[in-house]
């Protein structure tokens, strides 16, 4: 998701569509927050381990 993000983010930012600008800062933001739950050990819906 935060790979997502970041190129949503830096697309919008080249090609001036303020709406992938947008979308991309949601994804790196969501990303980010699940990276973080996961790097502590916290349980992220229902499931300590995403492969």
């Amino acid at each position: 998701m935060l790979v997502v993000g970041l190129i949503l983010l830096l697309l919008g930012i080249f090609l001036s569509i303020p709406m992938l600008y947008t979308i991309g800062i949601v994804l790196l933001v969501i990303g980010a927050v699940l990276w973080i739950l996961g790097a502590v050990g916290r349980p992220v819906g229902g499931r300590k381990v995403w492969f």
